[in-house]
């Protein structure tokens, strides 16, 4: 028994390291890629208007497949349901990188679009194992090194276009990547993380729990890997009927308000970064290639805030709900700091403290809908929250185009309005996050 509980702290990192690094691989071989497919399907003879229609094409995709693969990750398990998004995502980079007709480069995105929730199943993953006090440490550090790999894959990938056939090669380095990740996640110690994960939980439980509440969590984990074993074997459509059970029980909770809280933050932050480079020109006639820099040190920035989620959680006594309030009236002051912003001087003050609290203020969203929502549909709750967010991005560009039409501070200054309604919202329901948080803390 003791060498049990010993090995649970081990299996238990070894588990986030490969996961840092799936994270890692994942965003940086993406990267590589994306900002090299409007070139590529222009160079095929696609106009503007195609080019467009299938560029949006993943973007629908993500929206209606990100709940279901979510919710269907609980049903399988983590495992093979992310062995099935790393596999089938690495085959549609495949086909990108043979695509030389228009309808080869669309058929090449729709493996992708439906499939491509690995960082998704990973979260739901990681909150599997660590306890809701770590979670945001955890989720942070992954958000850091997802972040990196974001960094990094568009200067290789700008170095290999360069070359002839750079698109392709680059392309299949992409699916090479995912490959590498399925072999990682594939060797992962799955069996000795089922039994030293519970020893782990235990002994947390020693020290934060009641002996009582201690067993029923052994007996729910032992209930829920038992249900996922199953599950897997059975029909697909026992699996579609149980997927919209669970969709339908999440859309029935009292979860709106965190999804709501959600949606409007995430059409802020797009809205301030939609013009972004447009508006640094217009309104202080600073070229493209300064804009480019200032994102690129924003998303260092945002790296070290992953880093330092930790420290900062822990400054908050674990409470996600009072720092995810102050991140996001601290996003919201920054934003209209920017907005009337007299020199670019302020707008990289502004974007220096933006990075920080847009960092924060999107673990701690997570770690708030998992708390609330609970662990025991993780993958549907993240999967909904990511459909959340792709509604966000589909109407933002909307909305900044019909600000832009007043003024280059239109979209910023909508932004400030929203990320209030958003701060007005938390504050109506802050009974409810605070016996949620309560539980937390007397855990701990």
């Amino acid at each position: 028994g003791g060498r049990g509980a010993a090995a649970s702290p081990a299996a238990s990192a070894r588990f986030e390291r490969c996961l840092y690094a799936v994270g890692f691989l994942d965003l940086f071989g993406v990267s590589m890629v994306v900002p090299l497919m409007n070139l590529h399907i222009k160079s095929l003879g696609a106009s503007h208007t195609v080019a467009g229609i299938v560029g949006s094409l993943y973007g629908v995709m993500q929206l209606f497949s990100s709940t279901f693969v979510g919710c269907w990750s609980d049903i399988v398990g983590r495992r093979y349901s992310l062995l099935a998004c790393i596999l089938l995502s690495a085959l549609g980079y495949f086909l990108l990188g043979n695509s030389t007709t228009v309808l080869l480069f669309a058929l090449s995105r729709v493996p992708v679009g439906i499939f491509k929730h690995t960082l998704s199943i990973s979260k739901a993953l990681l909150s599997d194992l660590v306890s809701e006090r770590d979670r945001p440490l955890v989720m942070g550090r992954f958000n850091a090194a997802s972040s990196v790999g974001f960094i990094l894959g568009p200067v290789v990938g700008g170095y290999l276009a360069e070359f002839e056939g750079g698109f392709c090669q680059t392309s299949f380095i992409c699916a090479s990547i995912f490959l590498l990740n399925g072999g990682l996640v594939w060797m992962l110690p799955w069996s000795e993380e089922n039994t030293s994960n519970r020893d782990h939980y235990q002994d947390k439980g020693t020290n934060n729990c009641s002996a009582k509440s201690n067993h029923n969590l052994h007996l729910k984990s032992a209930s829920s890997r038992a249900v996922t074993n199953r599950s897997f074997f059975q029909s697909p459509w026992i699996q579609v009927a149980t997927v919209l059970k669970k969709i339908k029980g999440i859309a029935c909770s009292n979860l709106w308000d965190v999804f709501l809280v959600r949606f409007l933050m995430s059409v802020a932050i797009l809205l301030y970064y939609s013009n972004f480079t447009l508006a640094l020109e217009e309104r202080f006639e600073v070229k493209p290639l300064f804009a480019g820099y200032l994102m690129s040190y924003s998303s260092a920035l945002g790296v070290l805030a992953g880093c330092l989620l930790g420290p900062i959680t822990r400054l908050y006594g674990h409470n996600t709900y009072r720092l995810l309030l102050h991140s996001s009236t601290f996003t919201c002051t920054l934003i209209l700091l920017y907005a009337s912003a007299p020199s670019i001087w302020m707008v990289i003050l502004s974007s220096t403290f933006l990075a920080f609290s847009t960092t924060i203020g999107r673990t701690c969203i997570i770690d708030l809908e998992l708390t609330v929502g609970g662990n025991e549909a993780s993958g549907t709750l993240l999967g909904v929250g990511q459909s959340v967010t792709s509604v966000g991005r589909i109407i933002a560009p909307l909305l900044s185009g019909i600000a832009q039409e007043f003024s280059p501070c239109g979209p910023p200054s909508l932004a400030v309005g929203l990320a209030l309604l958003a701060i007005v919202i938390m504050n109506a329901n802050k009974q409810k996050y605070r016996s949620h948080g309560s539980v937390k803390l007397k855990n701990q």
